[in-house]
């Protein structure tokens, strides 16, 4: 038997080397699913438990790199990502990549409830009892000057490329504030901490799910509520940000070819708390991404366990 099997492959290999050609090299079958991570932690957690499940449940190779949102979907059509884990709406990102160049769609929700808004901290809303309504702040815009905002008062957002309405909603409601650029969600959630123990005036933009509602009690403000349509036209925007049932985009080529992996990807879904458990592990614990996810793995198998495809 060995013989038979060998002697064709060594004919092969004589006349490779006779003719002066290469070998034509084995085609493999690489189990690889690329996953961007996101500049939040909740992100970050969502990525670490699907890399988890996929490695120790399904025997999947996962490469994760830190992008920015608008980067990732740009990589669907190149082959350079496979999932972004949670999506926050973008409406015009979902109608260029998934209804016009037809390279990505949607693969479900992912449980999770998204807020976002703009926060003060508890403290100021105790002295300042009708600070959360939107018509009020300009009353109290002095108190949240700074040097990078001058006469105007401060309002602190996060990373530019997060989705954001706020300098248009100052414009549009007619506010005394300059939005300022934290940078990053490190960079909010430290303003935040600072305000709450050091009693400083803050108004930042902030969302959920956040760990950091566990620790620091913070109160959203009531901007002209959301409508259907009401931020259909961006440079118009004047009403709160709409709920966001947030879900997982996929590589169109990654549904079709990404076998087991892909379902994993589809059946996930938590909850805001899930999601917390495991970011507030990272943060305050000191856990890795990689122990955080083990260790909620190992607590949570009847969360989990109906995702594993059979």
């Amino acid at each position: 038997m060995r013989k038979t099997l060998l002697a064709p492959l060594a004919a092969v290999l004589m006349l490779t080397a006779c003719s002066g050609e290469e070998p034509a090299p084995v085609p493999r079958t690489t189990k690889v699913v690329k996953i961007d991570v996101h500049a939040w932690d909740g992100y970050a957690a969502q990525a670490a438990v699907l890399a988890h499940l996929l490695e120790r449940e399904l025997g999947y190779e996962v490469r994760k790199r830190e992008m920015k949102e608008d980067d990732s979907w740009a990589d669907f059509e190149s082959g350079d990502v496979d999932v972004i884990v949670e999506n926050w709406g973008h409406p015009a990102l979902k109608q260029k990549f998934i209804e016009e160049k037809k390279v990505a769609l949607s693969a479900g929700l992912t449980g999770n409830k998204g807020v976002i808004g703009w926060y003060v901290p508890e403290w100021m809303v105790k002295k300042y009892p009708d600070i959360t309504n939107w018509r009020n702040l300009n009353k109290y815009a002095a108190l949240f000057r700074t040097d990078k905002s001058g006469q105007a008062g401060q309002f602190l957002a996060g990373d530019p490329t997060f989705v954001t309405n706020d300098e248009t909603l100052v414009k549009n409601l007619g506010l005394d504030y300059k939005v300022v650029y934290s940078g990053s969600e490190a960079a909010l959630i430290k303003a935040a901490q600072d305000a709450t123990k050091n009693k400083k005036p803050l108004l930042m933009y902030f969302y959920e799910p956040q760990w950091l509602f566990a620790k620091v009690r913070l109160v959203k403000i009531n901007l002209p509520p959301y409508a259907v349509g009401c931020d259909a036209q961006p440079a118009k925007i004047a009403c709160d940000y709409p709920p966001y049932l947030l879900d997982k985009i996929v590589s169109r080529s990654f549904a079709e070819k990404g076998g087991k992996a892909y379902e994993l990807v589809r059946n996930f879904t938590w909850t805001n708390d899930n999601q917390n458990a495991v970011a507030s592990d990272m943060v305050n614990n000191n856990l890795t991404p990689e122990q955080a996810a083990e260790r909620w793995v190992n607590e949570n198998k009847i969360v989990w366990k109906d995702w594993i495809p059979r």
